[in-house]
């Protein structure tokens, strides 16, 4: 054989393989999972700043996206209304890989309308609530506890 075609063997096989990863890749409990991890590290780690800071933060889940909030300050006057939070690279607002949507189910063992946001107090003792990450065919719940810890549970079939 020459090195010509050793060279094309290598690359016919090179994309057969990217091909079938491709494949592979493509199994949507998977990128429920994965969303599923991140959002619960995301949730963890608001509620660790939230008692960093002593500031109460908050989430909101809805559609197709998840985003974070901080109550406003009383030195605007403002302690009732929720401020979108900026300065975060995790608790950036993220939009789902389509067709993942985010549906917010219980608060404290309550049902809730999904523009509700969830607040995280600086105490470290929250109300347990759940939040539920959709594909067409899977979901997967992500469950808080009253200490902040996040449990994923599923995928289980829609």
């Amino acid at each position: 054989f020459t090195l010509v075609e050793i060279v094309v063997v290598l690359f016919v096989i090179g994309i057969a393989a990217a091909l079938t990863y491709a494949q592979l890749d493509r199994d949507p409990r998977d990128t429920l999972q994965r969303e599923g991890r991140r959002f619960a590290g995301a949730l963890e780690h608001a509620a660790l700043l939230a008692q960093w800071k002593n500031q109460t933060l908050g989430v909101s889940a809805g559609g197709g996206a998840y985003r974070f909030w901080r109550r406003g300050s009383p030195a605007d006057g403002d302690s009732e209304r929720w401020v979108a939070l900026s300065d975060d690279d995790v608790l950036a607002p993220r939009a789902l890989p389509a067709p993942l949507i985010a549906v917010p189910q219980l608060y404290a063992g309550a049902p809730v309308p999904s523009e509700a946001v969830f607040p995280l107090s600086p105490s470290g003792r929250n109300e347990p609530y759940v939040i539920a990450l959709a594909s067409p065919e899977w979901q997967i719940l992500l469950a808080a506890d009253p200490l902040n810890r996040v449990a994923l549970i599923g995928p289980t079939p829609r």
